[in-house]
């Protein structure tokens, strides 16, 4: 990940490169990620599929079901 400071972000932010996520710096510290949007959206549906992952074993283990109940096959 390439690393750049917020004034350099601010000079360049027409021309900055979002091939690859970017760390933003502020006073020597981390503070922001630029990436781009189809990264971010990826990112998104990701998270929302684990999230769904997660919702349907929690779901499984509290009332056990069999393959056809959990995919309503008749």
């Amino acid at each position: 990940m390439h690393t750049e400071t917020v004034t350099f972000v601010k000079e360049n932010a027409n021309k900055l490169n979002v091939d690859e996520p970017l760390l933003v710096t502020q006073n020597g510290k981390a503070k922001y990620v630029v990436q781009s949007y189809e990264d971010y959206q990826y990112q998104q549906e990701s998270i929302a599929l684990l999230k769904l992952v997660n919702l349907a074993e929690t779901s499984a283990n509290k009332e056990k079901l069999s393959i056809d109940d959990a995919f309503d096959i008749d």
